[in-house]
């Protein structure tokens, strides 16, 4: 906790000093703070209201940041890190508030600077990691601030170690009974809104969602269980 409070202290003089933080610096900056305040998945809003310095630096970093001459791989963790640091900056500014949803155009109609790009986050989601990279995974790593989102991980995402990431975010959600309900004597499953609202990204090369699903599952779904898509729940991820 102390080291995180001196890399804190150091983060907040650079900006000051009007120097640009590298990308490195960011990333560091980034996991003390999810460290420092999610827990299980949840985030502690509260706290974070009684010190918005923190996330109010953050996300300025994000609109300075320089990402030419990276790697796409520096790219994807940035993008990453970036939206669940914007979700968090949004509820902090309207905070108390019960979903997110609460907040007109929170995802397609308020514009955030990254990497000296104006968008939304639906923008961020979709224009910067969706459509380039065509990798389903994300869906599993970007996290809405709403419950039924994936649980949003403690930790930063990493270049050097992103595709381990990615992997383990997908297993932790497709594994966990609460967010894939099977009903074996039913025949059924039922799986998160995601699958429907991106259902192009999971049904690639004539897959079905439930072969994409089952590439991360210890026990697998059968091909011919009915698939059915529960009530998506908006209320705010807070522990």
């Amino acid at each position: 906790m102390i080291k995180a409070k001196i890399l804190f202290f150091t983060f907040c003089l650079v900006v000051s000093s009007g120097h640009a933080t590298d990308i490195s610096s960011f990333i560091t900056l980034a996991d003390s703070f999810f460290k420092k305040y999610v827990t299980n998945g949840q985030v502690a809003y509260s706290k974070i209201k009684q010190n918005s310095i923190e996330i109010e630096v953050l996300y300025k970093q994000i609109g300075d940041i320089n990402l030419n001459g990276l790697d796409d791989d520096s790219k994807k963790a940035f993008y990453i890190n970036s939206y669940n640091l914007i979700a968090i900056y949004e509820v902090d500014k309207h905070y108390p508030l019960k979903s997110p949803m609460d907040v007109k155009g929170f995802f397609d109609k308020m514009l955030h600077t990254v990497a000296g790009e104006k968008m939304t986050l639906n923008d961020l989601e979709i224009k910067k990691l969706l459509q380039p990279y065509k990798d389903a995974r994300f869906h599993f790593a970007l996290v809405c601030a709403a419950r039924s989102c994936p649980l949003l991980p403690s930790f930063a995402f990493h270049a050097d170690r992103l595709d381990q990431q990615l992997t383990e975010r997908a297993i932790l959600a497709l594994n966990n009974k609460k967010w894939v309900r099977v009903y074996p004597e039913q025949k059924k499953a039922e799986l998160s809104k995601i699958f429907e609202w991106y259902k192009a990204d999971f049904t690639t090369e004539g897959k079905t969602s439930i072969d994409w699903i089952n590439q991360f599952r210890k026990e697998k779904i059968p091909n011919n269980f009915v698939v059915g898509y529960y009530e998506y729940d908006w209320a705010l991820n807070k522990n």
